[in-house]
Formats: structure tokens, C-alpha cells, sequence
């Protein structure tokens, strides 16, 4: 049984860039051979998928934003990372780290992931 816990800093200003971190319990950590993706909700709004890490440390992003995000790992933490490149308000969201056994992209349905983090909300204000 995997585990998934994201936290990140809260409060943001803009033009800052943030690290959001997915820990990794109850696996090998995140080079077990999984998927970790990440993915978002802004308030009102449709979950939004940014990206994902291969457990060979491969990355895919979502077109629209793969100019400000990276997403990359941190075996010794056992976790994966998500940075915010100059974030703006639009960045307010609550983000989610999952993790599937094949590789999906640009999937915001749950039930096609293995595992799901409960979320960590980000602010974005001046």
C-alpha cells in the first residue's frame, strides 16, 4: 500500500517559486516503479493535470505549463517535486500528487490512479 502526502509553503506572493514535495511512504520511494504525477484545483474550478515523473526520472508536463513548473525527485527524502516558476494569483489552487503503474498523461480522473494525496492548498497573493 503506497501512501502520498504533499506539503508545500502555504502563502505565496507572486513571482515567487514555490517547492511542493510528495512524500512517498509504504513504497520504495519514488523510483518504485510508479508514475508520480501531479495535479491541481483552482477554487470553482476542474482538477488540472501539470505533469509526472517517471520512476526512471523521465518528466512530461502539460504544454500549457511547462514553462513554469518542474517537476523532479528527491530519493534520499523519498519524495517527488513540484516548483512553481514565477508564480502568479492564478496559482492558487490546492495540489495533488498521485501515482499510477503506467504511464498517463494529462489524466485528471481519479480512478485511473493507483494512489492520491489528500491535497495541500496553495495561496497566491501580494
Amino acid at each position: 500500500q503506497v501512501q502520498l502526502q504533499e506539503s508545500g509553503p502555504g502563502l505565496v506572493k507572486p513571482s515567487q517559486t514555490p517547492f511542493l514535495a510528495c512524500t512517498v511512504s509504504g513504497a520504495s520511494g519514488p523510483t518504485a516503479l510508479y508514475y508520480w504525477a501531479w495535479i491541481r484545483q483552482p477554487p470553482g474550478k476542474g482538477l488540472e493535470w501539470m505533469g509526472v515523473i517517471s520512476y526512471t526520472g523521465s518528466t512530461y508536463y502539460s504544454p500549457s505549463l511547462k514553462s513554469r513548473t518542474s517537476i523532479a525527485r528527491d530519493t534520499s527524502k523519498n519524495q517527488f517535486t513540484l516548483q512553481l516558476l514565477s508564480v502568479t494569483p492564478e496559482g492558487t489552487a490546492v495540489y495533488y500528487c498521485a501515482a499510477s503503474k503506467t504511464l498517463i498523461l494529462e489524466a485528471t480522473d481519479k480512478t485511473r490512479y493507483d494512489y492520491w494525496g489528500q491535497g495541500t492548498k496553495v495561496t497566491v497573493t501580494s
